[in-house]
Order: structure tokens, then sequence, then C-alpha cells
């Protein structure tokens, strides 16, 4: 392990900005396919681990996520599930560097400027035009509370559970928008 590199896990209720990359940092998720797969796994091990996602993107070389804690395991734990997941059902050898950079998200500024990042990487890289437009990230989410392959942690969430059940639990769940704005947090 790098000098120097402490992670910070355990908080309680930090929110993680983590970013991870293939392997040397070749496109192996450059396809649609290879796309919907990382999503399907990351879906698959939000729910095994019980965790939460405030947004990610999926881009053809590396992944933003902007995630919670999962109770009882350790981040890096859940990590590299997820990675070793996606790489057994693929055939690129290695798939993932073994490193993964981590950033605590303790405001609300940082917040919503680490989604602003995630969901804008696919038009600064020149992928799409408009955010909307890249079906692989949280963005239409956050834009207009459309459920897609991952569940994503917001107050659009927590209203359909709270219609599903007549109760939430987004106050418990750190990171969630404070109001329904209809905008890109």
């Amino acid at each position: 392990m790098p000098r120097n590199l402490v992670r910070y896990q355990q908080t309680g209720s930090d929110l993680h900005f983590i970013t991870f990359s293939c392997y040397r940092r070749q496109p192996y998720l450059g396809t649609p396919e290879a796309r919907e797969l990382f999503e399907k796994s990351l879906e698959a091990m939000r729910l095994r681990y019980d965790f939460w996602i405030t947004g990610y993107v999926v881009m053809p070389e590396h992944v933003h996520l902007l995630v919670g804690e999962p109770p009882g395991v350790l981040l890096s734990k859940v990590l590299q599930a997820l990675k070793l997941s996606v790489a057994v059902q693929r055939r690129e050898r290695p798939f993932w560097q073994a490193r993964y950079y981590d950033f605590n998200v303790y405001t609300e500024k940082k917040r919503v400027e680490k989604l602003r990042y995630m969901h804008r990487n696919p038009v600064t890289r020149g992928l799409v035009s408009k955010p909307w437009d890249w079906p692989w990230s949280s963005f239409r989410h956050h834009l207009s509370g459309r459920a897609g392959t991952v569940e994503i942690e917001s107050e659009w969430t927590a209203a359909r559970r709270k219609r599903a059940t007549g109760e939430t639990h987004i106050s418990a769940r750190c990171g969630a928008p404070s109001v329904l704005s209809g905008r890109e947090p």
C-alpha cells in the first residue's frame, strides 16, 4: 500500500466518491453490453451488501461511484466483490487496476460537486453532447426520478418507498438531496 494513503471507512455517515479503472485504462467497458453488465453487477452488490448509491457513471475505461457505507462490512470488500463480479463475466485479463481512489464526501456542497463532475464526464470526454444522452449513469434518475437498473438513493426513491409502504427511511440515509427540484443536483 502506498505511504500516507489513509482511507476513512466505517465513519457511519460519510459518502464515498470512488473511482477505479480498467487495467492500464483499456476501454474494457467500451461497449453498451459491458456497461450494462457493470450496472447489473453494481445493483446485485447493492442488494447483497445493503448499501446505497447516490450517483454513478460508467465510462469506457473507468467508473465513478458516490456511495454510502454498507453496515458491518468494509467498503473495500464491497468494491472487491463488485470488481470480481464483473471480471469473471468478461474475457479480458486482468480486467481492473488493483487500486481505487476514495474521497470522503462530508458536506452537501461536495456531494453536489461530485455528482455534477461524474454526470458531466461523458460530455467532457466528447461521448455525448448532454448528460441525458449517456444512459449508463444516475443523471436521468436525478433529473426526472426515472428508475433504472441501479437503484439510486434520492428524494424520488424515498417518495416511491413512502407510497409503497407508508414509510420512508431517507432521513437515515446520508447523501440524498434535501428537496425535489427536478434539476440536476
